[in-house]
């Protein structure tokens, strides 16, 4: 398998998909639909529609059969974006390369592009073509928790209000494990669900998630300092500014790429089960390690 083709396969298609579900530029009132336009289809690394796809592809299913929730996966991402780059939160200048939302529209487009991006992504879900009711509920149910106050929310409140503080690692691990791996586990598993996977194929797939979703948050804290601005498309060095709770905050460069190498292992492991199915999703974790921006 040629992953670097494969994923940009992938990519391609959700850019496609993206294009067609959101408003276009000009519908009244304009000035909201561009706004969520500048930061949905202003690039991105598509990781978790990718995902999403990949572990629908690995229980059977097909791309577009699951399109507008990989769709939907990725607007909520980006949504989480434009308000974590807020004045109120991070207070982000840039953001994949380009001046943040709130910098071009201004903070109130900026709260209600993100909120609308959040409604749209519902919207969304209702529309996957499984033709299986009861699978597309539960799939509008596994998004809201890992969207809400119990996942991402929940991550970026401990995140928010343990700046400059000393945490402990286990503080550390529920804000990556929420901020960060709560997306990536709805993704992984929202895919399964749309193609119909049993429960210890569900089971595998959300452990593999988890492990991903770590190995991820603790590269993006080292590309944090050890970073290049133009790969990465914005500043590096704010969770240090910020006095982010990070990994090489508390265990130091060496020890988290370590911890970063063991994340990969396992969920690697998590998919022994599965066969040549599973190949991208091998490939996919290593690539989250090796990457640059």
């Amino acid at each position: 398998m040629d992953f670097k083709e494969e994923f940009n396969k992938k990519i391609a298609v959700v850019n496609e998909a993206l294009e067609i579900f959101m408003p276009p530029p000009d519908a009244y009132p304009p000035l909201i639909h561009q706004a969520m336009r500048y930061s949905v289809l202003g690039g991105g690394k598509r990781l978790r529609p990718a995902l999403l796809i990949a572990s629908a592809e690995v229980a059977g299913g097909t791309a577009r059969d699951v399109l507008p929730a990989a769709c939907a996966v990725e607007l909520i991402h980006t949504y989480s974006l434009i308000h974590d780059d807020l004045p109120a939160m991070d207070n982000d200048d840039y953001r994949r390369g380009k001046p943040t939302n709130h910098k071009v529209y201004g903070e109130a487009i900026a709260l209600l592009a993100g909120d609308a991006l959040l409604t749209l992504a519902f919207q969304l879900l209702t529309e996957s073509r499984t033709g299986r009711a009861a699978d597309i509920v539960r799939v509008i149910h596994e998004v809201a928790i890992g969207a809400g106050a119990g996942g991402l929310i929940g991550g970026q409140v401990v995140d928010t209000f343990s700046t400059e503080k000393e945490i402990d690692t286990t503080t550390l691990e529920y804000i990556h494990r929420n901020k960060t791996g709560a997306l990536y586990r709805v993704a992984v598993r929202s895919g399964a669900i749309l193609a119909g996977a049993g429960e210890e194929e569900l089971a595998r797939l959300t452990e593999y998630a988890e492990y991903l979703g770590l190995a991820f948050q603790i590269k993006d804290d080292i590309l944090d300092i050890e970073g290049d601005e133009k790969k990465l498309g914005k500043p590096v060095g704010s969770d240090i500014r910020n006095k982010k709770a990070t990994y090489p905050a508390l265990f130091g460069l060496k020890v988290s790429k370590e911890k970063a190498r063991s994340a990969v292992e396992s969920a690697i492991g998590a998919l022994s089960p599965f066969g040549k199915e599973a190949d991208f999703l091998r490939v996919l974790v290593e690539y989250v390690i090796k990457r640059d921006f």
